[in-house]
């Protein structure tokens, strides 16, 4: 949908900011914006900094692929190496559609618990109900609006679980991450002792 910024190459579209208003808890939440329009990418790239997620931005379906991993030449990468948390694609794409790309991701062994969202300017409701069957979190109308946004994390936060679930070595490293983290929270003396009784 629209004019694509065919000069620009993959590097550039590779974006990936902090947002530069809040900060907080949520800036660690990480979004891969697929569009083929440069005015719709740089809409949601605007919304979701300003809802203090971090963004990737990129123009196809392709390049969404090559950035996660799951192309030919780069089908090695672990979801730990990733650090995506969720993704959001325009459903009319040329090559490959939002849908063709949500079903990719589904088919991945390594990325299939990852959110999707959808997007699209037409309310075909057989093209929503087919994206929602097939895994599809959520299916926003355009134009996007900062409440649609804003709702992505309850998102995040039910995906991030369910891969702790499913992904038993993620898991151990927040266990271990929790643990640590309580230990520094301990007053001093009792960190000392904790120690000792280690060792011993």
């Amino acid at each position: 949908m629209g004019r694509k910024d065919s000069g620009l190459g993959l590097d550039l579209q590779r974006k990936s900011s902090n947002n530069g208003g809040g900060g907080g808890e949520e800036a660690q939440f990480h979004v891969l914006a697929v569009d083929d329009s440069i005015v719709d990418r740089k809409v949601i790239e605007r919304l979701l900094k300003i809802s203090a997620f971090k963004v990737t931005t990129v123009e196809s379906g392709r390049r969404a692929l090559e950035f996660l991993g799951l192309d030919e030449e780069h089908n090695s990468l672990n979801i730990d190496d990733l650090k995506v948390n969720m993704i959001i694609t325009d459903y009319c794409m040329p090559g490959m559609t939002g849908y063709d790309l949500l079903k990719k991701i589904k088919e991945s062994s390594t990325l299939k618990e990852m959110p999707v969202v959808v997007m699209s300017s037409e309310n075909v409701l057989a093209r929503i109900d087919r994206c929602l069957q097939e895994g599809a979190k959520e299916f926003i109308l355009k134009p996007v609006k900062l409440s649609d946004v804003r709702r992505l994390k309850g998102h995040i936060v039910k995906g991030h679980s369910k891969e702790l679930q499913h992904n038993p070595i993620s898991a151990k490293r927040k266990a271990k991450s929790d643990k640590h983290e309580n230990l520094l929270e301990q007053p001093s003396e009792r960190r000392c002792k904790i120690g000792k009784q280690s060792v011993a």
